[in-house]
């Protein structure tokens, strides 16, 4: 079915820091393509799959990275036509786990396996060990603003890479995303408010009816937060339908960026601003 594609592996222990060196390994190759834990991602962006990470026991999270069900398979094996791929690499942590998966995923054999061993170094493996133990971390390849809303509760420290250029630019990204399997002993998390106001700054910025983001409350509960933001609006502009739009954008933004669902978010104009002759 794949025959034209060439795929490596990159392999190392759990663990060790095979994701977070993923798109390094990747670029060197020219491969734009990675299977990692139930995700085949684009670059920086997850094209399909669903992470054997939100697993509730280790079993399924092995099932799931495996490829063991049709349906999980076939999603990839779709996402891998439409998208033309050339090169894939595949990441697990032992040979016949790389193996398996390109079996499973109908692709042909394995041209090279890269370990771990050859790109860190005993101490940072260890390092990246220590914290998957003692944390519950897991790195994913792409930023935070590309995990699903199924990770909701799960994620941690996601927003760290939310800055804007500049009124109708689009943020730019410069982290990884860090989430927490939904089976660790670690628990959930908690954001800062201060990602909620964040968010809701980018839309002012893009919407020329607000003019600024005034206060922002927020109280989070176990299924999602409940966000109060105060605005001021701009002069001329239709304010009810301006709000509407402002508080669709924003609820839309949280949800797909931060993976939280909003159980409800109120925008009030508190002032109106003239604009400049």
């Amino acid at each position: 079915m794949f025959e034209s594609i060439k795929v490596y592996a990159f392999v190392g222990p759990s663990g060790t820091g095979k994701s977070y060196r993923a798109q390094m390994v990747a670029g060197e190759k020219d491969i734009h393509f990675i299977i990692d834990d139930g995700l085949l991602i684009n670059d920086n962006k997850v094209i399909a799959g669903e992470s054997a990470k939100k697993a509730s026991t280790k079993i399924e999270t092995v099932k799931k990275a495996l490829f063991l069900h049709e349906d999980e398979r076939k999603v990839i094996q779709k996402a891998l036509k439409k998208y033309k791929v050339k090169k894939i690499l595949i990441l697990g942590t032992s040979d016949g786990m790389v193996e398996k998966i390109a079996e499973n995923l109908g692709l042909p054999k394995i041209t090279k396996i890269i370990y771990i061993t050859e790109v860190a170094t005993d101490e940072e493996m260890q390092t990246a060990r220590r914290i998957r133990v003692t944390e519950g971390k897991h790195v994913i390849p792409v930023p935070t603003f590309e995990i699903k809303k199924d990770f909701s509760g799960y994620l941690l420290d996601p927003l760290q890479i939310f800055k804007s250029k500049g009124k109708g630019e689009k943020p730019y990204i410069s982290e990884k995303s860090i989430i927490r399997p939904t089976f660790s002993y670690m628990g959930n998390f908690t954001i800062s408010d201060s990602v909620f106001r964040q968010i809701a700054e980018y839309q002012a910025e893009k919407m020329p009816e607000i003019h600024k983001v005034l206060k922002s409350r927020v109280q989070n509960y176990g299924e999602g937060p409940i966000i109060y933001i105060e605005v001021s609006v701009v002069y001329g502009y239709n304010i009810p339908q301006s709000l509407k739009e402002f508080k669709a954008r924003i609820i839309k933004d949280i949800e797909n960026l931060t993976a939280m669902n909003v159980i409800k978010l109120d925008v009030v104009a508190k002032n109106i601003v003239f604009p400049e002759k």
